[in-house]
């Protein structure tokens, strides 16, 4: 199972909260990296796999594309959610990979044909329709999308933990490549997630805190 490191970018800086609150955000400058400038936090932990969270571009207030593509030329995939609108407003570059999240991509996801889709949970339905997640899931099996990502906003940065019924009901609504964050607290956490059939997690807190190797983000899996 594949493990990537979030990272989310405000005004230049990896940044870190919990529970989606992003008003609450601060700089990240504890941590497994001496600094919270996004290439050399990259360079600093040296990850084989990020997943990056443009807030400012998913808020519409600015853009970080030279930051990632930086960044992402250091690793080997770099999944990108930069508030993806429309099927055009893609990011190019090597190592990039897009994600389309519900919060942004709008009502009619299946104009869409690359990249993944980050189903965004509060509260057990996905914002901003209010849909049953596993019921989207269904429906994504149909659309051209290089797999899904199951991004419990929520629960990120909380340490929560997860509930396993829940994983596998999810699990066995999408037939693809099918990823989580969000709450993955420990090592237990990641072994439920393989044991679920995931193919891989998407960690930040946990690593900070020394739950989780670090040799376990710089080798890409876990487990």
């Amino acid at each position: 199972m594949d493990l990537v490191l979030a990272m989310d970018l405000r005004q230049n800086l990896v940044v870190h909260g919990k529970s989606g609150h992003r008003e609450t955000y601060k700089p990240l400058d504890w941590g497994c990296s001496p600094t919270a400038e996004p290439e050399g936090f990259v360079k600093a932990i040296q990850p084989e796999y990020i997943y990056i969270a443009d807030l400012d571009r998913i808020e519409g207030t600015g853009a970080h594309d030279a930051i990632v593509a930086a960044c992402a030329r250091q690793v080997s995939t770099c999944y990108v959610d930069r508030g993806c609108r429309s099927p055009g407003d893609m990011l190019r570059g090597d190592h990039i990979v897009n994600i389309v999240g519900t919060e942004t991509g709008g009502s009619d996801l299946s104009q869409y044909h690359e990249g993944y889709l980050s189903l965004d949970i509060k509260d057990g339905r996905v914002i901003p329709s209010g849909s049953d997640p596993e019921l989207m899931l269904r429906q994504a099996d149909s659309w051209d999308f290089e797999g899904c990502i199951i991004l419990n906003i929520g629960a990120v940065g909380t340490r929560d933990g997860l509930d396993p019924d829940f994983l596998e009901k999810l699990r066995s609504s999408y037939s693809g490549r099918l990823l989580y964050g969000g709450g993955v607290a420990t090592v237990t956490d990641l072994e439920m997630l393989k044991v679920a059939g995931f193919d891989g997690a998407i960690i930040a807190t946990a690593l900070h805190y020394g739950a989780v190797p670090l040799e376990w983000i710089r080798r890409g899996t876990c487990c």
